[in-house]
């Protein structure tokens, strides 16, 4: 008995052309997300192929960051402030402590 020879599928680099604009377009959605945009965009494809696909490409959604602690900007750039010069980036904060007698002070501490 004779084994066919594998071949691949006649549009599976248009699929993955697409897959990867996708990933690209929508930078938070997972493999699931895009089959069923792709679905929705007239492919019928199963989720395990994408998934597939996702994989050999290398393709990976980036972790999440903390509300309180974002970087990025919009475009999906991420961007921290860096010192240019003297006096350039300053940072503060708010310092609370107590006096002997129990009354509570609050300094602003400011820093370069």
């Amino acid at each position: 008995m004779q084994r066919k020879v594998p071949q691949g599928r006649a549009d599976e680099q248009r699929l993955t052309d697409d897959i990867i604009e996708l990933a690209d377009q929508y930078g938070r959605y997972g493999y699931r997300m895009v089959a069923g945009l792709l679905n929705n965009a007239g492919w019928h494809v199963n989720h395990k192929r994408v998934e597939h696909i996702w994989r050999r490409e290398g393709l990976k959604v980036p972790q999440k960051h903390k509300k309180k602690g974002r970087l990025w900007l919009n475009d999906g750039s991420c961007v921290r402030l860096r010192p240019e010069r003297p006096n350039h980036v300053w940072s503060y904060d708010f310092v609370q402590d107590r006096t002997a007698d129990g009354r509570v002070y609050r300094t602003l501490k400011m820093s370069t």
